[in-house]
């Protein structure tokens, strides 16, 4: 995992967002506002990271991805910027703000039948086998790791030194591996929060029974962005941090949105939403640093959310089993 290396196009391109203090969550709680960065979303650092890896002969062929939204906008960021053409393959019940942002950014989306990220990612691993572009995983690569976490991790680390622990959202466990691999680089230590949807709680599951949970069936969740299964490589990646996990219900991500628009005057996507609701409730040692990791939520989602639904199936039809 090349830090440096990820750091400096990430620097190019992406934005060195800010760590402010957060009181109104606890005396020494901080929040890294990856909802400032470029396609509001931490996934542009990954997404850079791994594109500019590529060979001539990758870049000519092109990319394709498959995204729940963020690492989405983030392929299609970075592949404007490198000048490669991409594909992104999403669930039907993929964010419209997050669709529409990839085809702003030039990406061509195709909209699978399915409700699950893995069954989009099954789609686009096809796709790439038939067509010969480049698969870029959300999370199951180390470049993708170094520029997510590593990079995101990096900053931190230079904001501010004394940190304690960090609180983060986890999918499929690209961002978790980035910040251990810079706490390991650095000599640095501090503890690791991720934090899970109860709707799809992969690698928590996969932490607790000694093998990956390769694919999780859908559910209705307000954390779409952390949906779906994980590999074998990143639950040993996992497993090696000494990562704590944590599970919240969706009725503490829709309090903790609320609480952040009230309180923060916040923005969150559910997904990015998840370490508050971790925090209010089960407080970290300090100085704790929470990752917000995106802001790119539906309106329709947001206004029923601040309206005071706490129930994702009050917004979402049950995807099938």
């Amino acid at each position: 995992m090349d830090l440096e290396a990820a750091r400096s196009v990430v620097s190019r391109f992406a934005v060195r967002t800010p760590l402010v203090p957060a009181p109104a969550l606890g005396p020494d709680v901080w929040l890294k506002l990856e909802t400032d960065q470029t396609t509001g979303s931490f996934k542009v650092r990954g997404a850079l990271a791994k594109l500019a890896s590529l060979t001539p002969e990758q870049r000519k062929a092109g990319v394709v991805a498959a995204s729940a939204g963020n690492h989405g906008l983030g392929v299609a960021f970075a592949a404007r910027a490198l000048g490669i053409e991409a594909r992104v393959f999403v669930p039907r019940d993929a964010p419209l703000v997050k669709v529409r942002g990839m085809e702003e950014r030039g990406a061509k989306v195709e909209v699978t039948l399915e409700a699950g990220y893995d069954q989009a990612e099954e789609r686009a691993r096809t796709a790439a086998a038939n067509t010969g572009e480049v698969f870029i995983s959300p999370y199951d690569d180390p470049w993708v790791a170094a520029g997510n976490g590593g990079t995101l991790a990096l900053e931190v680390l230079d904001q501010l030194p004394e940190i304690g622990s960090f609180v983060f959202p986890v999918g499929g466990g690209g961002l978790l591996a980035g910040i251990a691999e810079a706490l390991r680089s650095t000599g640095r230590t501090a503890d690791l929060v991720g934090v899970q949807s109860e709707a799809s709680p992969a690698m928590t599951r996969s932490l607790e029974d000694g093998r990956a949970h390769e694919t999780w069936d859908p559910a209705a969740t307000f954390a779409e962005g952390l949906e779906g299964g994980v590999a074998a490589a990143s639950v040993a990646r996992a497993r090696a941090s000494g990562v704590r996990m944590a599970l919240v219900s969706e009725a503490a991500i829709a309090d903790a949105m609320r609480f952040a628009h009230a309180r923060l005057g916040l923005r969150l996507e559910g997904s990015g939403a998840v370490p508050i609701a971790h925090q209010r409730s089960h407080p970290e040692a300090s100085p704790t640093v929470l990752i917000l990791t995106g802001s790119n939520v539906d309106d329709r989602v947001w206004r029923a959310v601040l309206g005071g639904v706490s129930d994702p199936q009050a917004l979402f039809a049950s995807p099938p089993s």
